[in-house]
Formats: C-alpha cells, sequence, structure tokens
C-alpha cells in the first residue's frame, strides 16, 4: 500500500547537535511552520511519553525534543537507567517526534533561549509550579516568553518512568531495593521533603578549622631511571574549600543562615580565596592564627583514575593559645546563644582547645560533633575529648580507637559512647556498608549506603555530617533522618573532592524518584 506525503525520516538522521538544531529550525520557520519543544529526561520511553509527544506535535507543525546530558540527571545515583545516546535513539524512533538532541546545560532555559520554540509543551503534572522542588518551570517559562513563544500543558494519562524503573528494572542490589520498600511504606516522598524544608528555619553555627584541598593532577611516567621513586609529570592543579568552609556550604544549602567561626593564616591567609568559596548565605568570621599558613592538604593525584599518589600538609597545627585563642572565645561565647545548633567541625590542627570544648559543651543549645582522625592526628584525637553532645556523626573507625577495640560490637561501642557523652543521637558510617544510626528513645536503624558510582571519597563523610546534624537538632524521625544522610553521601562521592557542594535540589529530586 503507497500512502502520500514526505516519507519519515531515517532515526539517525533526527538526531542533531543543539547549534545544527537550531539552525535546522530558523529554515523551518522561514516556511511558517510553528515549531513545538519538549524536553525533559525520558529514561524510559512509556506510553505516557508517546501520548505526551503526540499531543504536543498537534500544537503545531515541527516536534523538537531534547533530553538531560548524563551528567546533570538529577534523580539520584542509579540514574539515568540509559545513557543519552540510547534515549536519544529511542525518541528518534517515534514518528510524532522531527529532531532530537542533547542538551549541553544543565537546565533547558538556554536551551530555549537557542531554539527559540513557538511553544514549550510541558505534561500535566507540571500545572503547579510550586511542586516543580527544583524550581525550573518558572524559569523555563520566563525563557520561551523572552523568545515570544508560550508555554502549554499536555492533557493525556501521565505514567512515572521513577516508578516504573523502581518496580520492575531495579539499579539496586536486593538489599537496598527491600529496604526502600520498606521505606516507601512507611514515608510518601512530600513526607520527606517535608523534613527537608523544616531545616530551612535553623540558625546554624559552624566552627572547626577552615582546610584547602589542593588537586595537583599528573601523568604516572613510571618508576625513576637512577631511584626508586615515582616520577610524574605535571599537569595542572584545583583547589577547593575543604574542612569546615566545606561543611558550612553544605549546610547552606539547607538552611537560610550559616554562621562561621575559624582561623587562617597570619601567613598566606588565602582571605579572597576562601571568601569567594563560600556561598552568600554563609557569613564568615575568621581570626588570624600568629606563625601559621591557612592549611593546606596537597594532594598529588593521578589525573586518569583520579588516584591519589601522596599527601603533604601545609600547616601549624599547635593549639590556638594567647590573644587568638582570647578572641576566639570571645566570638563564640557572643555566638553561641544566637543559634539553634552549632556544628564542631573537629578536624584535630589546633582551633578546638580545651578552652573552645568547654564552652561549646556548656553552652550550645544544640552541638553536633565530629572528630575526625588524619595522619597528623591518629592515636591523639578522639571523640573522648568531649564530655558532652547532642549528636555526634563519626566514622566506624575512629569510634573503634576512641575505645581502642577492633573487635567489639559496634552497637555496644555506641550505646557506650551515647550514654558517656549524654549524647541522644549518634551515626556512625561505615562506608560501602552503609550507617548506623542509634537513638536512646528509638535504638538503631541501620541504612544502606546508595553510591553505585565513587569518583571521590574525600569530603562525603562531612556531607553526611552537616546534613544529619541539622535533621538531628530538627528531630526528623530516624528513617528519614538515615535515608537523608545517605543521600548526602551518595552524592557527595560522586564529586571531585570538594570542588561543589551537594545540591539540596537533586537530593529532592532523588527523593521524589526514589519513593515513587
Amino acid at each position: 500500500m503507497i500512502t502520500k506525503g514526505a516519507p519519515p525520516k531515517p532515526k539517525r538522521a533526527k538526531i542533531l547537535t543543539l547549534d545544527a538544531l537550531a539552525k535546522k529550525l530558523d529554515g523551518e520557520r522561514a516556511q511558517k511552520k510553528k515549531i513545538v519543544h519538549c524536553h525533559g529526561v525520558f529514561d524510559l520511553l512509556h506510553i505516557g511519553h508517546v501520548r505526551h509527544f503526540t499531543e504536543a506535535k498537534a500544537m503545531g507543525d515541527v516536534l523538537v525534543v531534547t533530553i538531560t546530558q548524563d551528567e546533570y540527571v538529577n534523580k539520584g545515583p542509579h540514574r539515568p537507567a540509559f545513557p543519552q545516546n540510547l534515549r536519544a535513539e529511542m525518541l528518534a524512533a517515534l514518528d510524532a517526534v522531527d529532531y532530537v538532541a542533547i542538551n549541553r546545560w544543565p537546565t533547558a532555559v538556554k536551551t530555549i533561549e537557542l531554539l527559540k520554540p513557538d511553544i514549550y509543551a510541558k505534561g500535566p503534572d507540571y500545572k503547579v509550579a510550586a511542586k516543580d522542588v527544583s524550581g525550573g518551570i518558572t524559569k523555563e517559562e520566563e525563557a520561551v516568553r523572552s523568545v515570544g513563544g508560550a508555554i502549554r500543558f499536555t492533557e493525556d494519562i501521565a505514567f512515572s518512568s521513577s516508578n516504573l524503573l523502581n518496580r520492575h528494572m531495579p539499579q539496586f542490589d536486593s538489599a537496598v531495593n527491600d529496604f526502600l520498600e520498606q521505606l516507601r511504606a512507611k514515608y510518601a516522598a512530600d513526607q520527606v521533603v517535608g523534613f527537608i524544608e523544616k531545616l530551612r528555619g535553623l540558625k546554624v553555627l559552624v566552627v572547626g578549622e577552615a582546610i584547602l584541598d589542593e588537586y595537583v593532577y599528573c601523568d604516572a611516567l613510571g618508576k625513576s631511571a637512577k631511584e626508586p621513586i615515582l616520577a610524574l609529570q605535571y599537569q595542572f592543579k584545583d583547589v577547593h574549600a575543604g574542612g569546615a568552609l566545606a561543611i558550612a556550604n553544605h549546610a547552606a544549602e539547607f538552611a537560610k543562615s550559616v554562621k562561621l567561626l575559624t582561623y587562617l593564616g597570619a601567613q598566606n591567609g588565602r582571605e579572597e580565596f576562601v571568601r569567594k568559596s563560600l556561598k552568600p548565605n554563609v557569613s564568615p568570621s575568621f581570626i588570624h592564627k600568629p606563625d601559621s599558613p591557612t592549611i593546606v592538604k596537597r594532594r598529588f593525584v593521578e589525573k586518569y583514575l583520579v588516584t591519589k599518589l601522596l599527601e603533604i600538609y601545609e600547616m601549624n597545627d599547635a593549639p590556638l593559645t594567647g590573644p587568638a585563642e582570647e578572641t576566639f572565645c570571645s566570638a563564640l561565647e557572643k555566638a553561641l546563644p544566637e543559634h539553634d545548633v552549632v556544628i564542631a567541625a573537629d578536624f584535630g590542627h589546633g582551633l578546638i582547645t580545651p578552652r573552645v570544648v568547654d564552652l561549646l559543651s556548656r553552652k550550645a543549645k544544640f552541638l553536633a560533633v565530629n572528630t575526625q582522625i588524619n595522619a597528623a592526628n591518629i592515636g591523639f584525637h578522639t571523640i573522648s575529648k568531649y564530655p558532652r553532645a547532642d549528636y555526634v556523626c563519626i566514622h566506624e573507625g575512629e569510634i573503634r580507637l576512641d575505645h581502642r577495640s577492633r573487635e567489639a560490637d559496634i552497637k555496644t561501642l555506641i550505646e557506650t559512647l551515647a550514654a558517656r557523652l549524654s549524647c541522644e543521637t549518634v551515626m556512625v558510617t561505615r562506608g560501602k556498608i552503609g550507617t548506623m544510626l542509634f537513638n536512646k528513645e528509638k535504638g538503631f536503624f541501620e541504612c544502606p549506603s546508595f553510591a553505585l558510582k565513587v569518583v571521590d571519597r574525600i569530603g562525603a563523610g562531612d556531607a553526611v555530617f552537616a546534613v544529619t546534624s541539622l535533621c538531628a537538632a530538627a528531630k526528623t524521625p530516624q528513617g528519614a533522618m538515615g535515608f537523608i544522610g545517605n543521600l548526602a553521601g551518595a552524592q557527595a562521592v560522586t564529586i571531585v573532592g570538594n570542588s561543589a557542594s551537594i545540591s539540596r535540589v537533586s537530593m529532592l529530586k532523588t527523593i521524589e524518584s526514589l519513593l515513587k
């Protein structure tokens, strides 16, 4: 049977770069054709998508679909289920779709400005802008109006790709899937999002050492010809705001206001870089430690696999004394009553002296503590330096070091620590095993790890500590707090060092995705 009309385009011919697509659409507009644009992840194509595209195509003459690039899909560590090239190929196979392109920006705003559609079509679940946790739909509507177009919403039946993937094509192992099924039975996504929204009102004080994490990227050449050393060829270096700076930035994603008390070096202080590295809602207060640089932890890294080869510390970790300690304690004593939660990020490099510990323990309304072991302090720096805490978040190795026990039951160690510090809640991070959360009233709660891709573990514990400290202060239910903390960790290990803070919007999108 012979049908009239232009033959359908071969599916691969429909897939263009954004710049090539923009030129193609100029030609379509010259022929007075109306351009309709759809954008999304489209991770698992289903009947809801097909009807959405069919209805969108009926709004104009040419239907363009752009998809989110893999690296910008913020539906959790398990997504996308299908890489961008396969998603593009599947969309190009649909008759209703005329052109497909892979977006190169995190959102569709610049794409809309480039393609200049007459109509930007979204599904019915985007009609109420307030339900879009990212706020993206409002910005997209502004963008399409700025190019003379309009936003329209399709009306047909809606399905959830996340729901279908979670039920029928799970990306996690059976233990994690079983955990998520139990969590879905207890909490709806809106409830967990609500717990996170409650954190916005907390007044947060972060106290701890400022650390600059310097990554020196190299190519490994091999063993030196004449000496038993590894020879490296320098490529470039990058510097991140780490330590208490990173923790303040993580907290600032979830709370409206964060105060930071820390020290910088009187020599080579790098204050301008530090200030520029902090989020706008972080208010820093610095003292300058005499005869000291701002702490730099320099890591030499093999570039291809981001494998760390050597670490050099640039610091003076002698305890703060004299006028510097006096100034710091005065600032701390003034700030403590003004804040709902104090996060003591104690890296053991001289800032948090016995006098500071005493002030924190006596006067903080809610004290969250982490004492981190590292190469400079191992064996000399444990959680026992604090006589009191409301929340403790430490790695399993740190609690075992504190108890001098490699083999004891971890639950026994946690209960002993909680009793000794009169601490209501303790979280122990356990790497790929996940976390164990203890509350004096609720008992133990274990949450598995959601990390499927590990780029760099540096800073992951700090991310978990920052977010769960707020949750503990806000009395977030135990199951939701463990879930939120492990999502923070899963997001953090996909980031190189502290090059970026964890994203509140990405976490909210992940919660929506996992709990559908």
